[in-house]
């Protein structure tokens, strides 16, 4: 009789496959937005860079990472409803330090 993989035969790889997915949306969604921060022009690197919701009674759900798990598609349309915006625009935004409204 034949062995049977089974999931722990396999978990690392999985985490590791969508780890890399995940990703790689991460940065295809940073170049869809523009690449940069709207607000200070920062560029440096995707990964200090989010998406800020304009309009939170619209978000369907979050772009962090439970939500690089949807298809590129919804991605898209969720992230039409964003601004891009470096980590600290981005906190100064929640701070009330900044307008995004005043940028868009």
């Amino acid at each position: 009789m034949p062995e049977r993989r089974t999931y722990a035969d396999r978990a690392e790889y999985l985490k590791q496959a969508v780890t890399k997915r995940r990703r790689k949306l991460k940065v295809m969604l940073v170049e869809y937005k523009g690449g940069k921060c709207r607000i200070c022009g920062y560029k440096k690197t995707h990964w200090a860079l989010d998406l800020h919701h304009i309009d939170a009674s619209k978000k369907e759900f979050g772009l962090s990472v439970r939500g690089l798990t949807r298809s590129w598609e919804k991605l898209k349309q969720e992230a039409d409803k964003c601004i891009l915006v470096c980590a600290n625009c981005h906190r100064e935004i929640h701070a009330g330090i900044t307008q995004p409204s005043k940028v868009i």
